[in-house]
């Protein structure tokens, strides 16, 4: 169920600027090399991350972040979608709770290492069937979709995606 909204492109930024912009506050998750550069920016800057030994944990410590106030965002590969399923189906998703994952999408080209081939054929498929709205920006749009996927997260309250493939962020 992508969701697509028509922008303006807006100058480059950092994706964490563009996290920070929205308001995010709270940061947790596991490393992915997809998002090498953003994880960078995190430690960079020091701005507040949790890191988490599996994303359903990931899901929990956002889910509790929320709870006291923050408006998390998690960071994850997409093979640890699968890890999420749970916490994301039976606690996010119950209690809406907005949360914004920032998924690195491995395999999206069917040209990854075998391990990946087939979580990155199953990735959007995957999130349409857990009903999670998302995005799959480029470099151009994804200023608008970072924006777009926090207007849809605070309009329906609920967990919203932003598929990053490997060669959208530097």
């Amino acid at each position: 169920m992508s969701v697509a909204l028509a922008h303006a492109p807006l100058p480059d930024r950092s994706l964490l600027d563009l996290l920070l912009d929205q308001k995010f506050d709270f940061f947790t998750g596991v490393p992915d090399s997809t998002l090498r550069s953003l994880l960078h920016d995190v430690e960079q800057r020091g701005v507040r991350y949790v890191p988490a030994v599996s994303e359903n944990v990931a899901v929990g410590l956002a889910s509790g972040a929320f709870f006291g106030g923050a408006r998390p965002a998690l960071f994850l590969q997409n093979t640890g979608l699968a890890m999420a399923i749970n916490p994301l189906t039976t606690l996010a998703a119950i209690y809406r709770i907005p949360l914004l994952l920032v998924v690195g999408w491995r395999g999206s080209d069917g040209k990854d290492a075998p391990e990946h081939k087939v979580i990155g054929a199953t990735t959007l498929p995957l999130l349409e069937a857990l009903r999670i709205p998302f995005f799959i920006p480029d470099a151009e749009t994804l200023s608008n979709d970072v924006s777009d996927a926090a207007a849809t997260m605070d309009a329906d309250r609920c967990v919203v995606a932003v598929v990053i493939r490997p060669g959208v962020l530097p």
